[in-house]
Parts: C-alpha cells; structure tokens; sequence
C-alpha cells in the first residue's frame, strides 16, 4: 500500500463511472484484469478503484500520477487502450474524470 506522505506531491485523478444495466458484471471483470497492470506503470505512485456497496453499478476511481506526464503516458499503454477505451467505456452510461493537486 502506497505511503500517503510518499503521494503527497504528484497529480491526482478521479474518476466516477456507472455501467449500463445489464454490464456491472463485465465491467467488473474488466477493471479485475486493468488493476494490477495500471498499478505497475512506472508513473504511477497510487491507483485504487471501488464499486459502490449501496450502488453496484457506480465505481470511483483514486490515482496519483508521479507528474501529467505519466497520466498521459497512462493512457497510452495497450492495457488502458484494449481493456478501457476498446471494452469497459462501451459499456459505461457516465463517465466523469477530474484532475486534483495536493494541498
């Protein structure tokens, strides 16, 4: 687990997703394979991602990135590519993303 004094500078990104009815369960298996490989990136000091206990089909998202442009080196990697863009977004009925800073 990542040391909240180690992420405490970097880029922070959240995300809010909600799948389609009928896609929880294979959005689910998506972001299962997409995890580990996004936590091994080397840009990336934290990346968690939760599904809502009271609303199944509601995720969010928590990444730090060391700097943008590890975000953006991010979403070019293939697994973020096939898994995200090629499978889950298809899946999705909302998808909100922001960028943060420490404080």
């Amino acid at each position: 687990m990542a040391d909240l004094h180690a992420i405490h500078d970097g880029l922070v990104v959240t995300a809010f997703w909600e799948a389609k009815p009928g896609e929880v369960d294979s959005v689910v298996e998506i972001l299962k394979r997409f995890l580990p490989q996004a936590q091994r990136e080397p840009g990336v000091k934290a990346f968690q991602i939760h599904q809502s206990l009271t609303e199944p089909q509601k995720f969010f998202f928590y990444e730090v990135f060391k700097d943008e442009a590890a975000f953006a080196a991010h979403q070019q990697y293939d697994h973020f590519k096939t898994l995200i863009a090629g499978q889950a977004l298809p899946k999705l009925a909302k998808r909100e993303r922001t960028q943060h800073r420490f404080v």
